[in-house]
């Protein structure tokens, strides 16, 4: 009685598992799909709403709460119709927009529609809307200095208005 007898020999058969891989695949998905941040879906934009094309705008009064900070295109800035120098010494008008913050605070001036919002907190309802007016050929730099002055003053939000459209 020999071992192995007869011609044919037994070999094993190469066979991989990839069960385990699967489920090592599937925990690094998880892992990217928590750890990978969300961008936000949209970019909220406040649209103007529609104005009959027959009225009279001479009679329309501006919001007396509305702050517009000008570039002229030999960079200096105003805001509203006061001087705040230039574009590279934004700090007067940051000061000023701080105090001005400040004032609306301590005379509770609040955003349209918000006056009556008890629910959301006192810094939240103040208007604090900028608009910024600047040359369509000022730099893209040195109107981002003014608009980082203004945010570093606490204005949110700020927009932006190209001088020469219609």
């Amino acid at each position: 009685m020999g071992m192995g007898g007869g011609g044919s020999k037994s070999t094993a058969v190469p066979y991989i598992n990839v069960t385990p891989l699967i489920d090592v695949l599937l925990v690094l998905l998880i892992i990217f799909m928590v750890v990978t941040p969300l961008k936000p879906s949209r970019f909220k934009a406040d649209i103007p709403t529609q104005r009959d094309p027959n009225e009279d705008l001479s009679k329309l009064k501006p919001n007396p709460l509305t702050l517009v900070v000008s570039i002229s295109p030999d960079l200096q800035i105003k805001l509203n119709q006061d001087n705040m120098g230039s574009v590279n010494d934004t700090g007067p008008l940051s000061t000023k927009l701080v105090q001005v913050f400040k004032d609306r605070k301590d005379q509770r001036a609040f955003k349209v529609g918000m006056e009556t919002r008890t629910d959301l907190p006192e810094e939240e309802r103040i208007e604090k809307t900028v608009f910024v007016k600047a040359p369509r050929a000022a730099k893209y730099g040195d109107v981002v200095k003014v608009i980082d002055a203004i945010k570093g003053a606490g204005a949110n939000p700020v927009g932006l208005q190209v001088d020469d459209l219609p």
